[in-house]
């Protein structure tokens, strides 16, 4: 391989950059799935718990609030709405920056930001200072998710690529019925302190621990390859020394094989040589437009139904207890829905995925809409939520896959900004749909956004499944 060790920080697609990072690839793509694999899966998914523990109390903290800091639709709508919010700045105004300073150095940056503001959110001393605190925090969680994304589609095997990024949500997403359950039965008070602050407390101690743990990851050596390629292949050898495999010679593949002598065809999604690729360019607009359309329609399958569920069952006529009972019982999907999507993620391709389990959101959040028995919502709200997650999980996936290394959180934290400006405006809408037509209508409507994304999906996606990074 060519001596590129002197070339500038951001390296381009030159014939010498294709080189070097066909030979990262081709020897992460090598390596052995094991402990060391699992290692990183589970640091990911601990930092991805306490993101989706804190998107599970934006809802959840609702009815737990003293009475005058939730008392009308808008004040409802804001303490839901506010971290969605901040998520919405910290995806536009951090991504990027993951894509200069890296993925390592990112994690800890969010996570450092997200621990502190979340202590301060839980001694807020009344409901104005909360939704401004929760703001701030949804900063450092805004960047938290498309991170991941990123982070394990650069460095898992491409063979197990779907199946690895859907254990650790299976991970995160255990984070949900926690939350519904600390919620449900943890004291109003708890040593002459509110329980709902108490809730945040164990947020923020929960991201420190991550934090530490997080200080031993490697950085992504495909990022390596494109920012600093003189440290690429020494970050891949590190790797294969912790994952137990015998370090390959440079200029070969870990089979033995000689490394290529030329660069592989440019990709369909590529650019010109030594032209950073553009999200509206030529060449990657159908893939910038299709992630937008998921990440503007997909929210309304996992937050329009989710999100305000305990707030529609008080609706129907339920106690606040039962409200948050049931909602603990329906959560219990996330996980599950992870623990299917494992099963699945790589033998059913991922286009195919997105588009029958958005249906089948579609679906079951309708019968949860319409339903008046317990075991009617319990169900629906089960398979909503197994449903949604699948949706979710496998859409971030599919997303992750389509755009190159250079830019690639990059496009995932401004598409991920658009779900989360729709998280954080549908409060306002649903519950205003709702107090106006009731639930069954609600979503119904929300059914019908669902089923355009699922078009959307079938005709402009390609397919991902078992294609290396750099081919698709």
């Amino acid at each position: 391989m060519a001596d590129i060790s002197g070339a500038t920080r951001a390296v381009r697609n030159t014939p010498d950059a294709y080189r070097l990072q066909e030979e990262v690839a081709a020897r992460l793509d090598a390596l052995p799935v094991g402990r060391w694999h699992r290692g990183v899966l589970l640091v990911v998914g601990l930092g991805s718990f306490f993101n989706f523990f804190e998107v599970a109390l934006s809802s959840l903290l609702v009815p737990l609030l003293p009475g005058g800091w939730a008392a009308g639709t808008t004040d409802k709508s804001l303490l839901i709405g506010a971290t969605f919010a901040g998520e919405l700045l910290g995806a536009l105004l951090l991504s990027g920056l993951a894509d200069r300073l890296g993925r390592r150095r990112m994690f800890q940056i969010n996570l450092a930001a997200y621990a502190s503001l979340s202590v301060g959110a839980a001694c807020a001393p009344d409901a104005a200072t909360l939704i401004a605190l929760r703001i701030l925090l949804g900063i450092g969680l805004g960047a938290e998710l498309a991170l991941v994304d990123t982070y394990l589609t650069e460095l898992m095997p491409t063979a197990r690529r779907g199946r690895m990024l859907a254990t650790a949500y299976g991970v995160g997403m255990l984070a949900v019925p926690v939350a519904g359950i600390l919620a449900a039965r943890l004291p109003h008070s708890l040593a002459g302190v509110a329980g709902w602050r108490w809730l945040m407390v164990f947020a923020a101690l929960g991201a420190v621990i991550v934090w530490l743990l997080r200080r031993r990851l490697p950085e992504s050596p495909r990022w390596l390859a494109t920012h600093r390629p003189d440290e690429a292949l020494a970050a891949v050898a590190r790797i294969e020394h912790r994952a137990g495999q015998a370090t390959a010679p440079t200029g070969t593949e870990p089979s033995g094989r000689q490394a290529l002598q030329a660069p592989d065809p440019v990709p369909a999604a590529s650019t010109a040589p030594g032209e950073k690729p553009r999200l509206w360019g030529p060449a990657l607009r159908r893939r910038t437009a299709l992630v937008c359309v998921m990440e503007t329609l997909g929210p309304v399958g996992f937050y329009g139904f989710s999100s305000i569920a305990p707030i529609v069952l008080l609706h129907k006529g339920f106690t606040v207890v039962e409200s948050l009972t049931y909602s603990a019982l329906t959560a219990l999907g996330y996980p599950l829905g992870c623990l299917l999507l494992m099963q699945v993620a790589e033998r059913i391709q991922r286009r195919t995925l997105v588009v029958v389990s958005s249906l089948l959101v579609a679906v079951a959040g309708t019968v949860f809409g319409l339903g008046r028995s317990v075991w009617v919502i319990v169900s629906a709200g089960l398979f909503t939520t197994l449903f949604s997650v699948i949706n979710a999980t496998v859409s971030r996936a599919y997303g992750a896959e389509l755009f190159p290394t250079i830019v690639r959180n990059t496009a995932l934290g401004r598409t991920y900004a658009l779900s989360r400006l729709v998280a954080a405006v549908l409060p306002f809408c649903t519950l205003s749909i709702l107090d106006a037509l009731g639930a069954g209508p609600l979503y119904l409507m929300c059914a019908g956004l669902i089923a355009v994304m699922s078009v959307a999906v079938a005709v402009l996606g390609p397919k991902t499944n078992a294609v290396r990074l750099e081919g698709i």
